[in-house]
Parts: C-alpha cells; structure tokens; sequence
C-alpha cells in the first residue's frame, strides 16, 4: 500500500485487477455488455459532475454534500445493476459475499465517523451565538464573554477526533481489498465485480478527500491508479488529479482551517479578536457592528452547510445498511453458508 511518507505514488499494488475480472477471451452476451456500458457511462457521468468549475469548490461544503449525494446514486445504481442482471444471491459466490459484508462495516464505520465530526464541528456554532450575543452590548463585561466565547471557539475547531483519524486505516484496508476475488465461469458475476470495482474507487476516493478535509492532513488523500479500459477512468483520473492536487495546495499554504465555510469564519473572528481586546470607543463602534454582521452570516452558511452535511452522510449510512441487510436476509432465505457470529458482531460496532 502506500506508504505515507510518499504520498503522490500511484496506489496499484496488485497488478490489473481486469485480468481476474474479465480475463483475455471472456465474453459477455449483447445484454451483459450493455448492462456494464451502462452502468460505466452512468458512473462517468456522475464523476464528471464532481468536477470542480473553479479551486474555491475544493473543500467547500457544497462540494462535500455533492459528493455525497453522487455517492448515494451509484451505490443505489449497483443495487438497481444486481436486480437487471438477475443474479439471485443464490448464485453469488460465497467470496463476493466475504467482501461485499466486509466492505460495507468499513464503510458504516466510516460514516459514523465522519457524522461525529460534523456534529463536533456544529457545536462551535453554540459558541459562535454566544459571542454575537455579548457583542450586542459595548460594555467590558460583555467584551470579556465574548472574548472567552472566541477563545472557546478557536480551541474546540483545532482539537481533533480520533474517530476520523482512525478513518485512514478503514480506507486503507478498503484499498487492498480493490483486488477482488477471481470470477470462474459466470459472465454475470464478471459484470457484477467489474462494477463493485468502480463503485469502491469512487467511495475511496470521496472518503479519503472526507478524510483529509476533517482530519488537515494530506497524508489521508489516496491516489488511485485505474485501467485505462474502463469507459470512467479517464474522467475519474482527471477529477483524482484535480481535487487532490488542490487539497495539497491548500494544506502547504499553511492554512489553519481547510473547509471554505470554516475558513471564512474563522477570518471574521481573527479581525473581531483584536477590536475587542482593545475596546470600541464610540467611532468604531459601527465597525464593530458591521464585523459582528458579517460573522453572524458566516457562521449561520456553516451551520447550514454543516446540516445538509450531515443529512448526506446519513442517508449514505441508511443506503449501504439497508443493501447489507438485504443481503442477510436474503442468505438467511437461501440458507447460504457465512459467519453469522462475525456478521452481527460487526453489523452493531
């Protein structure tokens, strides 16, 4: 995998994964090649659709909550490709299954992960209404919350979750298990694992921008190598290459928040730090009104940004749990053999 002193090599350890998926000679009826085309085309599509117009999009919520919702669609588009092809979970090979169960606890892991860290960030907006508050009156009393209630904030925005920072190890073990299992004598389970294949590129990719956008660190950013055969992978390439050479920009400028809506707040307050320390005589009381305006507008675009956020996020979560215990029942149906003490055990970490 990729060592993290090395950031900016190519992740591909296994060799091309296509030569287990669609082996030289394979053949996929006019039916299943439409199905995959399909399904590749959408994925495109949805990729395409990420690509910021412009730097400032990088790490703003708005990106971060499309990102999500494109997610949300290609993983509900996997569920629609398993119902068009036909193939009952009967008929699933029981290493597809091994995968498929072990993938999606990483993958609500993940989600609980960063929904922790996006209600923590939220909670600064308490601290943010407390200083606009005390700011309504120029009295010293007040100035000395509102300076208290500021300091609060900056503290609790720099402190870091642990959960998030475990998210790295989760999208690591997620990139080695990209190596899926060698599909034998089923031109469905082809299609099948070729698509699961762009799906999980797409997650790793969206989970290690999440990643390195809570966390502020590069190092979280996962730089994927993809065949150049796939009808995605141009534009997914392009988009990797966007988006995390930006992400690298923005962290070696030094910069002490990396979300855009973040960042704006925290500029409000570092020109509200200096005015309340010192005082407002009655000049300057006006500009203090006009910085108080300005923060309070800020604060109320993160808030928001942060709740759509976080509705993103959960209804991900809700996607894969849903198509996970769908596939238990369906085995519990079938009677096909797993581990039902491993399978529960992690389904309610």
């Amino acid at each position: 995998m990729s060592r993290p002193q090395d950031p900016h090599r190519p992740f591909f350890p296994f060799g091309n994964p296509f030569r287990m998926i669609l082996p030289k000679g394979s053949y996929l009826s006019p039916r299943l090649l439409a199905l995959l085309n399909a399904f590749e085309e959408t994925l495109a599509e949805r990729l395409r659709k990420l690509k910021p117009k412009d730097k400032d999009e990088v790490l703003s919520l708005s990106w971060m909550k499309l990102a999500m919702e494109l997610l949300c669609e290609t993983h509900n588009d996997i569920k629609t490709l398993i119902t068009d092809l036909e193939l009952p979970v009967c008929d699933w090979d029981e290493k597809w299954i091994d995968v498929y169960l072990d993938n999606s606890v990483k993958l609500l892991d993940i989600c609980i992960a960063l929904s922790s860290e996006i209600s923590r960030l939220n909670q600064g907006h308490l601290l943010l209404q407390c200083v606009l508050r005390n700011l309504d009156s120029t009295s010293p009393t007040q100035f000395v919350r509102a300076q208290s209630s500021l300091d609060g904030w900056r503290q609790h925005i720099s402190s870091r979750n642990p959960r998030v920072e475990n998210c790295c190890a989760i999208l690591e073990s997620l990139i080695e298990s990209l190596n899926l299992p060698k599909v034998k004598n089923s031109a469905k389970g082809k299609v099948l694992m070729r698509a699961m294949y762009g799906v999980k590129v797409g997650t790793v990719f969206v989970c290690s921008v999440f990643a390195a956008a809570f966390t502020g660190s590069a190092k979280k950013l996962t730089d994927l190598s993809v065949p150049d055969t796939l009808l995605w992978a141009e534009t997914f390439t392009e988009l990797q290459t966007n988006v995390n050479g930006e992400i690298r920009n923005i962290f070696s400028s030094g910069r002490g928040t990396v979300l855009k809506e973040l960042e704006a707040v925290d500029v409000s307050v570092k020109k509200l730090c200096p005015m309340i320390q010192e005082g407002v005589d009655p000049v300057e009381a006006e500009g203090l009104q006009n910085l108080r305006s300005d923060l309070g507008r800020r604060a109320d675009k993160l808030s928001e940004g942060l709740d759509l956020l976080t509705k993103g996020v959960d209804s991900f979560f809700q996607i894969v749990l849903t198509g996970r215990d769908a596939l238990l029942c369906n085995l519990r149906a079938s009677n096909t053999v797993f581990d039902p003490v491993n399978v529960d055990e992690q389904a309610v970490r």
